[in-house]
């Protein structure tokens, strides 16, 4: 289990530095020490924490645990397909010249397939895109990021607390809330990490339109007018009974 964990995360730190590679492919990039270091860090406490978490939730539920399993597996398998048939998009001719239209649908569903497997256990680091020829949408989509830890962040959660109320003692002399709070720990730290490296460490971040500061100052911002705007409509109905009056 500890060599599988380690391969798994050594293959998903390399589709981090592939996947910033595909989506600036005109630049020359290296990633230093550092940068590395950053993006295993990040990537071994989510996979670790994840797999952790879906082990225990599984041995507390076994089989009721399924159907729950499935139906994550399944929204993430036809999210690209439903934005696909949404934006009314063709399908991608000419990904391989010897395939015919049959063969490329084999292959879009085989990717997608993959892709829903990657982020089943982790962020994938680029989105999927069919209608693109190229299937990856090179644009840097911060609110699908923050949505896919979102949620994920809320399941391992609700997973975590199943596993301490409803789970059985898996290890001797071991509190299952000692090992509930480490697993929500590791994760955050995880985020903690996936923050720091693309607010200061990724290669290319000048290049962004945007970085993780300001897309978490735009939703701050957008609280606070609404804040602003539910706090002013009782002042205004006041003034209109005084003016009234």
């Amino acid at each position: 289990m500890v060599f599988s964990l380690i391969s798994v995360t050594y293959g998903a730190t390399l589709c981090n530095m592939l996947a910033i590679q595909i989506k600036y492919d005109d630049y020359k990039i290296r990633l230093g020490p550092l940068e590395v270091l950053c993006i295993t860090i990040w990537r071994t406490l989510e996979i670790t924490s994840r797999l952790v978490i879906l082990v225990l939730f599984s041995a507390t539920l076994k089989l009721k645990a399924v159907p729950f399993l499935v139906l994550n597996f399944l929204i993430i398998l036809f999210e690209p397909w439903v934005k696909f048939w949404r934006s009314g998009a063709q399908m991608p001719n000419n990904i391989e010249k010897n395939f015919s239209r049959v063969g490329t649908l084999v292959v879009l569903i085989s990717v997608t397939i993959l892709y829903a497997g990657i982020n089943f256990s982790c962020w994938s680091a680029m989105q999927l895109k069919l209608a693109d020829r190229d299937l990856v949408d090179k644009g840097q989509n911060w609110g699908h990021m923050g949505l896919h830890y979102s949620v994920r962040l809320v399941e391992n959660v609700v997973m975590v607390l199943v596993f301490k109320f409803l789970g059985v003692k898996v290890l001797l002399n071991y509190c299952h809330s000692l090992i509930a709070v480490q697993l929500i720990i590791a994760y955050l730290i995880s985020i903690g990490f996936m923050l720091l490296f693309f607010q200061y460490l990724h290669p290319l971040r000048s290049l962004f339109t945007h970085n993780v500061v300001d897309y978490l100052h735009c939703i701050c911002c957008r609280r606070h007018h609404r804040e602003r705007a539910e706090n002013a409509e009782p002042s205004h109905e006041a003034e209109m009974r005084q003016s009234i009056v």
